[in-house]
């Protein structure tokens, strides 16, 4: 239990400045709701689905491989980690020049040809986020937690801040014709949605700035060692890939789809494209409400990943994993219970009404993410054995389960297909990633635990829907707030005496 208690204190602490990072980004979703137009959003969530491709790309498995190779003790951890830097410094810089330098014809394939500006600003975003990548790694492992979430918090900060400066104070202050010094001198209400992007690329360089002094070459360059390590992280890179294009492929395609399908109807260009843009920003709002599971699994991974490396020659390893799932489980279907009974407040994260009509895929994007999140933990027997390929081969396929249920439904159903393309990408995943992880690395799940769990927090949910049926345009009552809180107590009561007292409801 001392192992739990560790593994706990970890993904609060070296998780704790991720959540409270992404939690405080994810309450600029308002913001940006209520500053831009349904076709405005579309492109913040259209370029941000590009972003989140290009880090994995520019990372390309290195971080996973430094943990790998760093534990092993076969090489000095100062040779691992200057290699890494080396390898990275490399081909972030290489990519900045070369799409600087194909910025406009980028954007033109984009359909921003006034905005070549964009593709510049965010290479140099993803080039620097991906060098960081690795002295954020390097604080993990060495769980120096103060200077991580120093650089965290002064990151988002940083992003924050200027969100507000800009989009509040001197957009407002524009709007009602209140002008000054500094208004006039750094606000063009020209830039628009740019000032979004701006915010960012200043806090990368600020994190960046922030992690130089790790930037640290004590060990010597060694090829031999550089390509073990490619050769380890390469699939990495597909299973990276993969895992962006399931997570961002739909809000692309969403946008392309749509767009072909109004121009075939006889829209002009320019109405086409906007209204193709109106469902992409309603899709993407509506999904960032679901980033609370993600937020979750992401601090759970800043943790466990190096621990589960770390821990990997004990010998009740495979128990400790299998416990630890457990309780993971439960915390994801807690998470699901109160989103979902409480959507009536949730979704005043979207201020604007229009927005609301997207709700319904709410549920269905938070049961997918709580297949993400136990794929996530899954994962790590491919990592442990040095089986990476399999990661590729099943992250490959979910990205083709992606891209033919979005391709085949998204004409006639719109983003309610992108939302169930989701569901069934991470649930096959899910089940493929255990069956070969019992092959490989078997580990002793309690089974009938955790589809009891999954059970009983989807019977609870349906008792909810069934008895109280959800309107997005009315709000809940004392009696509905009650009925969802008694029900969500039942809920912990149950696990309680399951896990705490250690009362057999079910048989072990």
């Amino acid at each position: 239990m001392s192992v739990l208690k560790k593994l706990a204190g970890q993904t609060a602490i070296y998780g704790s400045s991720s959540i409270i990072g992404r939690f405080l980004n994810f309450l600029l979703t308002p913001l940006y709701a209520v500053q831009f137009s349904n076709m405005q959003y579309g492109i913040i969530t259209e370029m941000y689905a590009y972003v989140a491709f290009l880090v994995i790309f520019l990372t390309y498995g290195m971080e996973t491989s430094y943990f790998r190779f760093s534990s092993e003790g076969k090489f000095n951890k100062n040779t691992v980690y200057a290699n890494t830097l080396y390898s990275l410094i490399t081909t972030s810089t290489f990519f900045i020049i070369v799409i600087s330098v194909f910025s406009q014809p980028i954007a033109e394939w984009l359909k921003y040809p006034n905005h070549s500006e964009y593709i510049i600003w965010f290479a140099i975003i993803v080039g620097l986020d991906a060098i960081s990548s690795i002295p954020l790694a390097k604080l993990r492992s060495e769980y120096r937690a103060k200077k991580f979430a120093l650089v965290n918090f002064a990151n988002v900060g940083v992003n924050i801040g200027l969100n507000l400066f800009f989009l509040l104070y001197c957009k407002e202050n524009y709007d009602a014709g209140n002008s000054n010094w500094i208004i006039e001198h750094l606000y063009n209400d020209n830039i628009g949605v740019g000032y979004v992007f701006i915010s960012n690329l200043i806090s990368s360089i600020i994190k960046f700035l922030l992690l130089v002094p790790e930037m640290n070459f004590n060990g010597r360059f060694q090829w031999s060692l550089l390509k073990e390590m490619l050769s380890y992280s390469y699939p990495m890179l597909f299973v990276g890939l993969a895992y962006v294009v399931n997570e961002t492929l739909d809000r692309a395609m969403l946008k392309s789809i749509l767009y072909e399908q109004h121009i075939a109807n006889g829209l002009s260009e320019e109405l086409a494209v906007s209204k193709a843009q109106i469902q992409n920003g309603i899709y993407g709002a509506n999904y960032k409400i679901t980033m609370i599971v993600s937020m979750f699994i992401q601090a759970f991974r800043y943790a466990s990943e190096p621990f589960f490396f770390n821990n990997e020659s004990q010998k009740n390893s495979k128990e400790i994993i299998a416990k630890i799932m457990n309780y993971f489980v439960i915390i994801l279907v807690f998470i699901f219970l109160v989103i979902t009974l409480y959507l009536h407040i949730f979704k005043y994260f979207i201020p604007d009404p229009q927005y609301w009509t997207g709700l319904q895929v709410v549920p269905i994007l938070l049961c997918a993410n709580i297949f993400l999140g136990i794929y996530t933990t899954l994962s790590m027997w491919y990592k442990l054995t040095k089986q990476t390929k399999y990661g590729a081969y099943i992250s490959g396929m979910g990205a083709i389960i992606t891209f033919s249920i979005n391709l085949t439904f998204i004409p006639t159903y719109g983003y309610i297909a992108s939302a169930y393309a989701t569901l069934f990408c991470y649930a096959s995943m899910m089940i493929i990633s255990y069956l070969l992880g019992q092959k490989f690395y078997p580990v002793p799940y309690d089974l009938k635990k955790l589809f009891f769990y999954f059970g009983l927090g989807a019977l609870i949910y349906f008792i909810s829907s069934y008895f109280i049926p959800f309107n997005p345009l009315k709000n809940f009552g004392i009696f509905e707030y009650v009925c969802n809180s008694l029900l969500i107590l039942v809920f912990i009561i149950i696990v309680y005496f399951l896990e705490i007292k250690g009362k057999k409801i079910i048989p072990s």
